[in-house]
């Protein structure tokens, strides 16, 4: 508690990791109706945002020792997990859809770089430069940019090493800067 009676969140954050319980109760009543309002806000559920801050309270709990007051406040610190989560989530929910068996699968965009590139304009300067890079480099480049597939995702998908699928990524948004430029 700080002087004045109201909770000191970066010494509860301390106590958090030395394993205190109750200064993690004490965080949790007096910041999770903010916190759900927060992630209400980004994921526009109640339910998924009461999941979502659950979620950041044992990310906190576990990571409490992580907490360096020298880089910011505990309440910063907190709500940036939360802000976070919630984003992550929501990438996540617009990456996934159902299948017939009600199972998750990941999305497949429909359409092939080609597709898209060919649904750009055609004097489009940038459609000029895609057209110009590697067919692995713009397939990439595309799935990653246009449909929010992460590296990882890509090389999942690819079945090619994450440093491969950097690489052909970086290349090739250099080569689009160049030709852009």
């Amino acid at each position: 508690m700080g002087l004045d009676g109201e909770l000191d969140l970066d010494e509860a954050l301390r106590a958090c990791a030395r394993g205190e319980a109750s200064a993690l109760r004490a965080i949790y009543d007096r910041e999770a109706p903010r916190m759900i309002g927060v992630a209400r806000r980004i994921v526009r559920r109640r339910a998924l945002a009461e999941e979502i801050v659950h979620d950041a309270f044992v990310q906190i709990w576990r990571h409490a020792a992580r907490f360096d007051p020298g880089r910011g406040g505990g309440r910063s610190w907190m709500y940036a997990i939360v802000r976070h989560r919630a984003i992550s989530v929501l990438r996540s929910e617009r990456r996934l859809t159902l299948d017939a068996d009600g199972d998750p699968a990941t999305e497949i965009p429909q359409e092939s770089a080609g597709d898209v590139v060919a649904q750009l304009a055609d004097a489009s300067s940038l459609r000029h430069c895609l057209e110009r890079l590697e067919e692995r480099a713009r397939k990439l480049i595309v799935l990653a940019y246009v449909h929010g597939l992460s590296h990882s995702e890509l090389a999942a998908r690819e079945g090619v090493p994450l440093g491969s699928v950097k690489s052909w990524i970086r290349r090739g948004a250099l080569a689009l800067r160049e030709c852009l430029g």
